[in-house]
């Protein structure tokens, strides 16, 4: 800050001006002490003040203001996304960056308040120039509000044509109805989002069904992961193990062919251990268990699943077991979107991206001759 009041008046402290008709302005001692918090603990510094100038004197170093630095104000959100709680950080921060760190619970919820206008923003954004092939889709329940049961969080995720995954919906719903994913879908179409390649959820109806209403030449592909959870419910805890080992063997099998070989021998084992129950819960809706096989073999790791979502929320029950309960939906949304938003940025990149046009023009993925062609078109137009 010395150095820019030297650069601002052209002479060192103590200096005389060099010409009589010189700009008149001089040091003018320096200002009250304020403590700015920096990443290796909190100093006290004392602003140099100028007296004749006509505008007041604005320091790059240190705004006016400011309490804090960047990386200061980066990591506050970055501790409360991953656990902290608002009671906490006085007592945290105050531990890390010295008992003057200017940090309080009041920080944090102006942060939110700004995390809801972004949330609102982000929202509305046209996502036509995004070309999405594959798209993840599942909820997260929070407590949220004066009712008992929790509030549904709509999520979706895209697989895009180059290779990145993004976020493209956090949205409160009632549950996940067929109405409530109607509405998110509605609002993607009516944003310029193209049909997706594939859809993979879990076995809820509600996204289903919402499907055929907006979506409907989109394939559909159930999570694994819940399939297998379903089939070990209908099973005592003794016979868990080797049935799971069995349902793994199954969808990871390398071809639709061995995986419904794979099948009748668990169908056969479930009846001769008198639980067809099992076996009836692996039959139901099997052709949207087997539909990733219809598309390059090098993605079939990233479709089996929905834990391009599921992941993601393992880090949000942090930030929403600490919370304990929002008083609103909307509140609570807006900090899971925001920790999406950090997540995003590990999201993994989609493999063999040589694959990716051949899975956005149809080939293999039991789309029609005709709309292959037409496809290949629009693609060359705009090539």
């Amino acid at each position: 800050m010395e150095e820019e009041i030297t650069e601002l008046l052209g002479r060192q402290k103590s200096e005389r001006r060099q010409a009589i008709d010189g700009l008149a302005v001089y040091r003018n001692g320096y200002g009250k002490p304020r403590h700015l918090t920096l990443g290796c603990g909190t100093i006290t510094i004392y602003r140099p003040r100028v007296r004749g100038l006509e505008q007041r004197f604005e320091s790059r170093v240190l705004p006016m203001f400011a309490r804090r630095t960047a990386e200061v104000n980066k990591l506050i959100p970055q501790l409360y996304l991953h656990g902290l709680a608002l009671g906490d950080f006085d007592l945290a921060l105050r531990g890390l960056s010295g008992e003057e760190a200017p940090v309080s619970a009041s920080t944090v919820a102006r942060l939110k308040e700004g995390w809801q206008a972004e949330w609102e923003e982000w929202k509305k954004r046209p996502p036509g120039g995004l070309e999405v092939l594959y798209m993840w889709v599942d909820g997260i329940y929070v407590k949220a509000g004066l009712e008992k049961e929790k509030a549904a969080l709509l999520v979706a995720v895209g697989g895009l044509l180059d290779g990145r995954k993004v976020v493209l919906v956090v949205e409160p719903g009632y549950r996940e109805s067929t109405e409530s994913w109607s509405n998110v879908l509605r609002d993607l179409k009516q944003r310029g989002m193209n049909c997706p390649r594939l859809v993979v959820g879990d076995g809820n109806l509600g996204i289903w069904g919402a499907l055929a209403n907006i979506y409907p030449e989109a394939a559909e592909q159930r999570c694994w992961n819940h399939k297998m959870v379903n089939v070990l419910d209908k099973l005592p805890k003794k016979l868990q193990p080797p049935a799971k080992r069995q349902l793994q063997d199954i969808a990871y099998a390398e071809s639709r062919l061995e995986a419904e070989g794979r099948r009748d021998i668990f169908l056969a084992w479930c009846r001769k251990e008198d639980h067809r129950s099992a076996g009836e819960t692996l039959m139901r809706d099997w052709e949207r268990m087997v539909t990733f096989y219809r598309f390059p073999k090098e993605h079939w790791k990233h479709l089996r699943t929905t834990n391009m979502v599921g992941s993601p929320f393992a880090a949000l029950r942090l930030r929403t077991d600490a919370a304990k309960r929002y008083r609103k939906a909307e509140n609570a949304t807006a900090v899971i979107w925001k920790m999406l938003m950090l997540a995003e940025r590990r999201f993994r990149r989609l493999d063999a991206p040589e694959k990716l046009m051949q899975v956005y023009l149809g080939f293999g993925t039991g789309q029609t001759r005709q709309e292959t062609e037409f496809k290949r078109e629009e693609v060359l137009a705009v090539a």
